[in-house]
């Protein structure tokens, strides 16, 4: 087996409110190998979204910041590193898709304009052969009159081709892993299929990893090797897309799968999960699915179990697995 391209240890992102420190993201572990796809999956607020924007340190500080843990990419820490030392990696060695593109592309620049930006960041070479790269990062990624909307305003486009966009300006360096946060939200499903295509298409032809944040499952059994499913703030269950599918263990996981609409049941009504998301403080205890959990016990509301490997590759955050738990201590 590789190394791991990027590692997350323990990794800690808070943010200082008002109401006090809130631990948005609370000793999360991921690795994402060369040539992966790893999906990251987990309801609003779970912290998928902090995770992946504290890879390339741009949570907004204040009021957020990384309080501990290291982000190890080809083995460097990405957290010891200076606003300097990151611009070289962003768009360069890591890119991201972000969750809206409208928000994302500057409205008073042409996208040709900015996709040539960032190839000349990263690229010594004359504005000329930026825009004919730019012009075939638009054709790679499947825009058909690119010769046309090189020169046309993110206004001009659909989200469609917003998206497209995107892609194209967070491949243009040819990165070692793309992060993309929900790139397919805001789509309708016809244009969903085809960006989840294009990612897929990049990752086996380049051998690109692909970090892909989401909340759909259809999309994680679709694109994914492994899962990361994550609960206010932690990873409660990591495993393959066949685990996860076939064996969940965490009844976070199993209520997501089973909240999931099948075409051959019928039901009076979709399943879901009771209750919502706890609050996050730094004073919480027990595990933070106990107020939730079909299965809780005494135990759950005292304290926080390990993220333990039940078996080959396959790990679990619950006290339901305890006596596999007590026996890898």
């Amino acid at each position: 087996m590789d190394k791991p391209i990027l590692e997350i240890k323990d990794l800690r992102t808070h943010f200082f409110t008002d109401r006090g420190e809130i631990p948005a993201v609370d000793g999360v572990d991921l690795h994402v190998n060369p040539g992966e796809v790893l999906g990251v999956v987990g309801e609003s607020g779970c912290g998928k979204s902090v995770t992946s924007l504290s890879v390339l340190k741009l949570v907004p500080s204040p009021p957020g910041k990384i309080v501990s843990g290291s982000i190890l990419f080809k083995g460097q820490d990405i957290t010891a590193m200076n606003e300097r030392e990151m611009r070289k990696i962003r768009g360069n060695c890591i890119s991201m898709i972000f969750q809206e593109p409208m928000t994302s592309l500057n409205p008073l620049f042409t996208v040709g304009h900015q996709i040539v930006e960032t190839i000349r960041e990263h690229r010594k070479i004359s504005k000329k052969e930026a825009r004919a790269l730019a012009f075939e990062m638009l054709k790679k990624v499947g825009i058909a009159r690119a010769e046309s909307i090189i020169d046309e305003y993110p206004h001009q486009l659909s989200g469609g081709m917003r998206q497209r966009v995107m892609i194209a300006m967070s491949i243009t360096c040819n990165p070692d892993v793309l992060i993309a946060d929900e790139p397919t939200t805001a789509l309708d499903v016809t244009i969903q299929a085809q960006i989840l295509d294009l990612i897929r298409r990049l990752n086996e032809e380049r051998g690109m990893a692909v970090m892909m944040i989401t909340h759909d499952l259809g999309v994680v059994a679709e694109m994914c090797h492994r899962v990361a499913v994550m609960y206010a703030g932690k990873v409660v269950e990591e495993g393959s897309v066949r685990d996860i599918f076939k064996r969940p263990l965490h009844p976070y996981t199993q209520g997501l799968i089973q909240s999931v609409p099948r075409m051959n049941e019928t039901r009076a009504r979709l399943y879901s999960i009771p209750g919502n998301v706890p609050i996050l403080s730094k004073n919480m205890q027990g595990c933070r699915f106990a107020d939730r959990c079909p299965s809780v016990m005494p135990k759950c509301l005292e304290a926080l179990p390990s993220l333990v490997e039940q078996e080959s590759g396959h790990r679990c955050r619950c006290w339901l697995h305890e006596n596999r738990q007590e026996d890898a201590v």
